[in-house]
């Protein structure tokens, strides 16, 4: 009986219990149309243990394009960085809409992961960065939007003080912010952190660091 659970749990680990062939998509309609997409999308899909489908379910799914991140951190210096700017998503936060993140951009046309983190650490904090560490490609929030993002991890030579950057005919306006290492733990704790991908970087280099 022990042997049949480890094989299942194994096989739920390596593969998912269906795939996108056992979704009946029956309609799909634009509802908006700009930087991001808005569909209205009809469709039914399988039920677990083979039972049938479910009825024709509508779901609106947002469009965004994959984006990449990356977390700079430097052992020798002993700092990571993290940048700070306005986030409209989080307009009602009780703390602040200015969101502690690590840097990342949205991939443009046919651009890699890793082209897009390079340019956008330049644009970001000006760090030249030359080789990424990949951590994490995830969907931020499936259950309504199709975005992809793929999660890095960097050392670069980190500057003797923050500043600001960003482009500004963008919009954008970010402060970079040096932390030491030693700052890590209380920063994961404080509540501050309100983003997936910071905290997810933020733990990958709390587990680097035990090792």
């Amino acid at each position: 009986m022990k042997y049949f659970i480890l094989i299942l749990l194994m096989n739920i680990v390596e593969h998912a219990s269906y795939n996108k062939q056992d979704v009946e998509v029956t309609s799909r309609e634009t509802l908006f149309k700009g930087f991001l997409q808005v569909e209205k999308v009809s469709l039914r899909h399988r039920l677990f243990k083979n039972i049938g489908y479910t009825s024709v379910l509508q779901r609106e799914l947002i469009h965004r394009p994959e984006a990449a991140g990356v977390l700079i951190y430097n052992d020798q210096q002993q700092r990571f960085a993290l940048i700070e700017q306005f986030r409209v998503g989080a307009l009602d936060d009780q703390q602040s809409p200015w969101q502690l993140e690590i840097i990342a951009g949205v991939l443009d046309g046919d651009e890699s992961p890793e082209t897009c983190i390079c340019r956008e650490s330049l644009e970001e904090s000006g760090c030249q960065l030359d080789q990424l560490q990949h951590l994490f490609s995830f969907y931020p929030s499936a259950g309504a939007c199709s975005e992809l993002f793929h999660l890095y991890a960097a050392q670069a030579d980190l500057p003797e003080q923050g500043g600001i950057f960003g482009v500004a005919d963008e919009g954008e306006n970010i402060q970079l912010h040096l932390f030491d290492y030693a700052d890590l733990s209380r920063l994961l704790t404080s509540g501050r952190l309100a983003n997936a991908p910071v905290i997810m970087a933020l733990q990958w280099l709390q587990q680097h660091l035990q090792k």
